[in-house]
């Protein structure tokens, strides 16, 4: 898996290392020469060159040789490798948070070497004081330096806004609808490709705006894809077959949308010198597993839902290049209100037979999940697609928060907290997916963290239900494996569209194509 590794290069680590070192030095000159001064004035008829001799002497044979703690604690840190890659925000933390540390463990040290003669704690505070200042000063003065320039390469720059359009595959359904609504309040020009399975309502009034295109077709369609990528700045690709149930209903169709498409997707996104790529894939490919998941972490794909796109994924990663920046989103399991409504997700299905039934049933209770909340997935993939490409490009993201990692017995407690009385039931069954997630890279490298919490999710649904926006959650058009059961799977426009995703389905991992077989 390609990465972009954020350390600095070692000629550029060694300078701003020396220049730190500088800072902590000129911060305990300044220290003890405030002290001098300040006892030069404030006691007067003290012998002012035996003082400064004292202060020399504790710089010279106190201070100096302990300094070298300061690098060695700064590096460990993070300052010339990590702490590149973090958000700015969270960089002052961390810069602000180690030189901090480095004195601390500095005074620790001299107080052992030199117990019977402590340094005046006037001069300590103010050296904290000037080495924390003084090593996040200077970097938030570079930094204020370039941005207020404003010569970013175009590559590294914020995107557009109005001159191209960002192009939402999927862009009415759950999660794109919310998506480009974002977008638009943000001033992006958007583009929708979407087959309309589930009707427009969703984006329906978003058609209005002059800063909104919809293309109607189909991601498989070779002349769709090619009329919807043609001109556009960034991709984000959200359309798929979604959930374990929907594509066992048609193995072949999801194996073609959810995998196929993708590849040819690429292909065309290429082919227009489209950069920017931003692909939603799912935290289910880690499968089961009682260890806390990275990004690092090997994939357990267990579904066929999950195995494509683990496959998407890698063809991803293998077209990354100069001029191609695809970036890899494994969504936490989402929750929520939407414009279009689901309520096959597990928080969403039982807050509405909490409502409706006052009866829950839990599966395996004790199995782990990431919640996010569908307006913070909309927020995350934003934040991937304004990131500068060294931070993003060719690199994968666990987007949610790891404060939302729950057991589904927790998550029950939290429903029956919302509608008093209801019964929880407890059942076992073969479903084997269990997985804790780390999402500290994407709040590290982005700055992302979620802003709806679990319990404030259940109250919007509970509202929902109440207001009567959504008057039988079991209709078909809330359920995506319920919908096609109804519907069928959509069909191939013409026989081309078929050969053409036989041809990008193929070559494909030994799971899916025993997946495939099997349909």
């Amino acid at each position: 898996m390609r990465t972009v590794k954020p350390s600095l290069p070692r000629r550029e680590a060694t300078i701003r290392a020396a220049a730190d070192f500088a800072i902590v030095h000129a911060a305990a000159f300044a220290s003890l020469t405030t002290v001098l001064l300040w006892r030069l004035w404030d006691t007067p008829g003290v012998n002012g060159q035996e003082l400064a001799d004292a202060l020399r002497h504790i710089y010279i044979t106190r201070f100096f040789p302990l300094s070298f703690i300061f690098p060695a604690v700064f590096a460990w840190s993070g300052f010339y490798s990590r702490a590149r890659s973090y958000s700015t925000p969270y960089k002052w933390r961390v810069i602000a948070t180690g030189s901090a540390a480095a004195t601390l463990i500095y005074l620790f040290a001299d107080f052992i070497w030199n117990r019977a003669d402590i340094i005046p704690r006037s001069s300590t505070i103010m050296f904290l004081a000037f080495v924390v200042g003084g090593t996040v000063g200077v970097r938030w003065l570079k930094h204020w330096m370039i941005t207020s320039r404003e010569t970013e390469p175009p590559e590294i720059s914020s995107l557009s806004r109005q001159t191209a359009p960002i192009l939402v595959v999927g862009g009415a359904g759950y999660i794109g609808c919310l998506l480009c609504r974002q977008l638009l309040e943000r001033g992006y020009r958007v583009r929708v490709l979407d087959s309309l399975i589930y009707g427009d309502s969703a984006i329906r009034e978003l058609r209005e705006d002059p800063n909104f295109e919809l293309v109607s077709g189909d991601c498989r369609n070779i002349q769709n894809v090619v009329s919807a990528v043609n001109g556009v700045e960034a991709i984000v690709h959200l359309a798929a077959i979604v959930g374990d149930p929907a594509c066992e209903q048609d193995r072949q169709t999801a194996l073609e949308v959810n995998y196929a498409a993708t590849r040819m997707l690429i292909e065309i996104a290429r082919g227009n010198g489209v950069g920017r790529f931003i692909f939603a894939s799912s935290c289910s490919v880690y499968g089961a597993t009682d260890l806390l998941m990275t990004e690092s972490s090997a994939v357990e794909p267990i579904s066929l839902y999950a195995q494509t796109k683990v496959d998407s994924e890698h063809a991803l990663l293998a077209a990354t290049g100069a001029d191609f920046h695809p970036t890899i989103v494994r969504l936490a399991t989402v929750f929520g209100h939407s414009s279009r409504p689901r309520f096959d997700l597990v928080v969403n299905l039982l807050v509405a037979k909490a409502y409706r039934d006052n009866v829950i049933t839990i599966f395996n209770g004790e199995q782990w999940r990431p919640f996010i909340h569908v307006r913070d997935v909309a927020r995350g993939l934003i934040a991937t697609l304004e990131a500068p490409l060294p931070l993003v490009s060719g690199e994968v993201f666990n987007l949610g928060d790891s404060r939302l990692n729950y057991m589904l017995t927790e998550v029950a407690e939290r429903i029956g907290a919302a509608f008093p009385g209801t019964r929880i039931e407890h059942v076992s069954n073969t479903d084997r997916r269990n997985y804790r997630v780390s999402f500290d890279k994407i709040r590290n490298q982005l700055g992302f963290e979620s802003v709806t919490s679990l319990e404030t999710g259940i109250d919007e649904l509970k509202s929902v239900l109440e207001r009567g926006i959504v008057l039988n959650y079991a209709a078909p058009e809330y359920h995506n494996q319920r919908f096609l059961q109804y519907t069928g799977a959509p069909a191939h426009s013409n026989e081309m569209d078929a050969h053409i995703m036989a041809a990008f389905a193929a070559p494909v991992s030994p799971v899916v194509q025993t997946a495939a077989a099997g349909s």
